[in-house]
């Protein structure tokens, strides 16, 4: 089975009021996905590639419109214009990112979930990539199941409900319940075709930068982009999810108010992953609900504390902090649901973080040393001032939180803001050259700041740190015990 893009007219005709006037999406869009298709994931390179430029065409089209229709009114109605564009153009991009999901999708989490990296207006519409993809239809889950378990879901599941739960970029879930013991359990399928998908985008791209490639920072570019491979490579692997989220539950279990769900393997493959079903909301909703900030601060210290428990104590890096993955459950708990995109550090790669992270505490000249590291420049881009300068700025704005024992107000949206100008600015000056494990460092870090930032916790972040690892007297320095979990 195949789908087709849905004219972005029909999708447009889908919005309610409140999206089609411009402000802010609040109703539930899931009609408006269920319309870019739910069939089998487009796997071609070809038909990925095409697909993507001709998205690109039609929001060049969206901006050159506004850019005209701006000629001939005033201030305001600029305004109002351009956000009908960026609406319309979110609208375009969420559509096709639904349709292809895998990498593309991937994407437009991280965009939805980084504040300052795309428009509002594009962030609240594409947030709904976290959970809110459009599910494959029934009977191609049932197959899916039934291929990788030997048996119908009828037979593995005393119940097993029809409609998924969620469905992100990967895959869906549905919620059942255990033959044995009647528990609730949640059970992740994978989309069908969708790891041939991740090695479209990747070959995709691996075109789309041969020039960039040809130039100095080829041979680092090739290796950022195996490594990417790599990486995406195992979130399509479930049975490394679930060996993450055995490590996880072992390394928090000492955790107050952090439950990570128990893995159910006799009923769990390579594609299809059962654990025990977490209750509760996501963040949007219980920030609805106006819970106090003491409470806000304590789950924001319990999200910083996992992150770095299973960092230093267990070497996995967790690099997929958005709102899809955290669950306020109804007992004040905190659940961590989703580990399929997580990294286990090598010997190296310890060695290099517990170096950088001491640099961090020495001074510039120290912080310097650990950027010609950490980027790998040539001996030209080392003596390159002004990439240097912006790069020690960049280190110094990851560092502010944790330079200080007292709590830190995430809720303040200038400290997001300034990393974010930051970034852009790197991007725009190719400043990419690093280290591959830099770049989920950097997305698992900049993540974890995005949630607190919505959560508006006020979190002593450089307490956390210094109590979860070792500390140098000498220079308060914080190191990686030697040994995982």
């Amino acid at each position: 089975m195949t789908t087709q893009a849905v004219p972005v007219g029909e999708v447009l005709s889908q919005l309610p009021e409140d999206l089609r006037s411009g402000e802010p999406p609040r109703a539930d869009l899931a009609g408006l996905l269920a319309l870019s298709g739910a069939g089998h994931v487009p796997a071609g390179r070809f038909s990925r590639f095409w697909t993507l430029g001709t998205l690109q065409g039609k929001l060049a089209a969206a901006y050159t419109f506004w850019w005209l229709r701006g000629m001939w009114v005033d201030a305001d109605e600029r305004e109002r214009a351009l956000n009908e564009a960026h609406l319309t153009s979110a609208v375009r991009v969420l559509g096709t990112m639904s349709h292809l999901r895998g990498a593309v999708m991937k994407l437009g989490q991280v965009m939805a979930a980084w504040p300052g990296v795309a428009p509002q207006e594009f962030a609240d519409v594409l947030g709904r990539l976290h959970f809110e993809a459009p599910p494959m239809h029934f009977s191609l889950l049932r197959e899916s199941v039934r291929s990788e378990l030997g048996v119908d879901v009828g037979r593995a599941f005393a119940t097993f409900e029809q409609t998924a739960s969620a469905a992100a970029s990967l895959g869906q879930v549905h919620r059942a319940t255990l033959k044995n013991s009647g528990a609730s359990v949640a059970v992740k399928v994978q989309y069908p075709g969708i790891a041939r998908a991740i090695g479209a985008d990747i070959a995709n791209i691996r075109v789309l930068t041969s020039p960039m490639r040809l130039g100095q920072d080829g041979d680092n570019l090739r290796d950022q982009l195996a490594d990417i491979e790599a990486m995406l490579a195992l979130e399509v692997d479930y049975a490394a999810e679930a060996e993450n989220l055995r490590t996880a539950a072992r390394t928090l279990a000492g955790l107050e108010g952090v439950f990570v769900p128990r893995v159910h393997g006799e009923l769990s493959t390579r594609r299809v992953l059962t654990m025990d079903w977490v209750k509760g909301v996501h963040i949007d909703e219980y920030m609805n609900a106006y819970p106090s900030q003491e409470e806000r601060d304590r789950h924001g210290e319990r999200m910083a504390r996992s992150f770095m428990r299973l960092c230093y104590s267990a070497h996995l890096l967790y690099c997929d902090h958005h709102p899809g993955n955290c669950i306020f459950m109804k007992d004040g708990r905190l659940g961590l649901i989703d580990f399929g995109c997580a990294r286990r550090y090598t010997p190296a790669e310890v060695e290099y973080l517990t170096y950088i992270e001491r640099a961090g505490f020495q001074g510039d000249d120290a912080i310097r040393a650990a950027i010609v590291r950490a980027s790998d420049l040539s001996p030209s881009q080392q003596h390159d001032r002004a990439r240097l300068d912006l790069m020690l700025n960049w280190f110094h704005w990851m560092y502010e939180p944790i330079n200080t024992d007292a709590p830190f107000d995430f809720g303040d949206g200038t400290y997001l803001q300034r990393g974010m100008v930051m970034w852009g600015e790197m991007v725009r000056r190719r400043y990419t050259r690093s280290l591959p494990v830099n770049i989920w460092i950097n997305k698992s870090f900049i993540g974890l700041r995005a949630m607190l930032h919505r959560l508006k916790a006020r979190v002593p972040l450089g307490r956390i740190l210094r109590e979860e690892t070792s500390v140098d007297q000498a220079g308060r320095t914080p190191s990686f015990p030697s040994n995982g979990g």
